[in-house]
């Protein structure tokens, strides 16, 4: 926060010198420096994959090297995290993030903001990574919906050389739509803008710390258009008095947050690429994309009240490129290779053999790729998320099938598919639920469903079902090759999180033709790929049976 903060023991002295008559002028304050450290959405990646990218032990590494570096030339380090530990890596979920939250520790976090994907799991689960975490988990904005009060601890408080820092955790307000219903009933997510608002009032009038940061899992939007998403970062910056917040540590979006321009993202950044982070309203908006595949190194000067920046990156993890040497493709890393912390491989070594064991199971067989990435299968029908409703469709014996997009998460290669490959794309643990439901009702529930917006979670894959969908609606429904008749009855099945409400789908878990089957989404995936191994993947690909005009 840009203000004029004098140290008490300055003001003493320049008051004894103007006693003494000898003073003409203040003196000048002494210039801090200060680096900020930041990752986010880790989701469950302790370990690196197998081309060595990435992981917690070079992350240590990385971080040591760092913090000596600046301590010794009189500086001070803070380590923060936009939040989403969990759920991603099957060794991971297995364990409830156990090897992340106490490699975190040992890595010296000091503090993080709470992501959504830290509701994927009962609220006990949560209060056990707390305490395997020696640092906050702050949120400012969640409420304990039966007491009206913070669930969470809003903020912290560091002392660094002099300095006070004000670190303010907040959490997207869409979690209450897309975190599990069940798990989150009790609990209010307020807008996080007016919360921020009053926490930073109630610092200024009882802490007035020198600099103040927000650390958010809220997402970046460039120019704050945040589409079917809730405003995220660049919002809040706007709508706070200009200055108020130095920085914003964010995550939730997932990208190498690096701007070309006012509101213009970077959008083709590569590892060991110069970034320059956004800046909205007099604060500056940093977010290290995901993983930990980088690590966002912010280096500020504190003096007389004005903190400047003077350095930004984004440090890449031990990330590789193909290069093509001899006629032949391979790997090689970009920039410094870091080499893995002891201490940190020794603690994480038995979390992954543990995992490995259960894991590392081959399946099935597939003749290509089932596409499931974020970026392809959240804006437009895909043969993974095809298969998936598919498998629901077979063990629940539905006419028809609706997956939310948001529950894939990762593709499957071609080849070889482990049970590992199975978890990575369906980590949540829900079940698959069907309704017994009259086709008016249906058609009712598809102009809901089918409208969602696409880049969101909401986004829906279906199968046993063609219609064309419109602004005004579905029409031509045809399910099973027939006609949608409105008299009639059909069975479909959704996961138990949206049949809950959860993705803003309509609640059908009251429903009198309601059934939760109590199979596990992943476990039902696994078993339909070893029935039908080898895997066709030509068989489940769209071909325009939704149509979007």
């Amino acid at each position: 926060m840009k203000r004029l903060t004098f140290k008490p023991i300055l003001i003493a002295l320049s008051s004894a010198i103007m006693i003494a008559g000898c003073a003409t002028s203040p003196p000048e304050l002494v210039t801090e420096n200060i680096t900020i450290l930041h990752t986010n959405d880790h989701h469950g990646h302790f370990w690196p994959n197998k081309y060595g990218e990435y992981g917690l032990a070079a992350r240590k590494t990385l971080i040591d090297q760092i913090r000596t570096e600046v301590e010794a030339q009189g500086g001070v380090v803070l380590m923060l995290s936009g939040g989403d530990i969990n759920t991603g890596v099957p060794e991971s979920d297995l364990l409830d993030a156990e090897p992340d939250f106490k490699g975190m520790s040992l890595l010296g976090y000091d503090a993080m903001a709470l992501g959504n994907h830290e509701f994927d799991n009962p609220l006990y689960v949560l209060q056990k990574q707390q305490q395997w975490a020696d640092f906050p988990m702050l949120s400012a904005n969640i409420y304990d919906a039966n007491t009206n009060s913070r669930k969470f601890q809003p903020y912290e408080i560091f002392k660094r050389k002099g300095l006070k820092i004000a670190v303010i955790g907040l959490t997207t307000e869409d979690t209450a739509k897309i975190g599990n219903p069940e798990y989150i009933k009790d609990l209010e997510f307020r807008d996080p803008k007016p919360e921020a608002k009053k926490v930073l009032e109630t610092l200024a009038s009882t802490q007035q710390p020198d600099i103040t940061i927000a650390v958010t899992h809220m997402g970046h939007y460039q120019d704050g258009k945040s589409g079917g998403n809730a405003p995220g970062d660049v919002a809040l910056a706007r709508y706070l008095p200009q200055g108020e917040l130095d920085m914003i540590i964010g995550g939730h979006s997932q990208e190498p947050l690096c701007m070309e321009g006012p509101n213009l993202v970077k959008k083709q950044f590569k590892p060991g690429d110069e970034c320059k982070p956004d800046q909205q309203n007099g604060t500056w908006i940093m977010q290290a994309y995901e993983w930990g595949k980088y690590v966002g190194r912010a280096d500020y000067t504190y003096r007389n009240g004005e903190l400047e920046l003077k350095h930004y990156e984004l440090i890449p993890i031990n990330l590789t490129k193909k290069i093509s040497k001899d006629g032949e493709s391979q790997r090689v890393i970009v920039g410094q290779a870091i080499a893995p912390d002891s201490e940190m491989v020794d603690l994480l070594t038995p979390y992954q053999q543990q995992g490995s064991e259960k894991l590392n199971v081959k399946i099935a067989r597939s003749n290509g790729r089932l596409e499931g990435d974020r970026n392809v299968v959240r804006f437009g029908q895909t043969n993974l998320g095809r298969l998936i409703a598919m498998a629901h469709m077979q063990r629940a014996k539905a006419d028809f099938a609706v997956m939310n997009s948001g529950g894939v998460r990762d593709s499957i290669a071609a080849g070889e598919i482990t049970y590992k490959d199975v978890l990575k794309v369906q980590p949540f643990g829900n079940s698959v639920t069907y309704v017994d439901m009259k086709g008016n009702e249906v058609l009712q529930y598809l102009n809901v469903v089918a409208a969602k917006p696409t880049d969101s979670g909401a986004f829906a894959q279906f199968a046993g079902i063609a219609m064309k969908v419109t602004d005004s609606g579905v029409s031509e429904v045809r399910i099973q090759g027939k006609p949608l008749n409105i008299d009639q009855s059909y069975r479909f099945t959704v996961p138990s999180f949206n049949a809950a409400g959860g993705d803003g789908y309509p609640k059908v878990n009251q429903h009198p033709g309601f059934v939760d089957t109590g199979f596990v989404d992943a476990e039902v995936l696994k078993e339909y790929l070893k029935s039908h191994s080898p895997v066709d993947v030509n068989q489940y690909q769209p071909k325009g049976e939704i149509s979007y005009l």
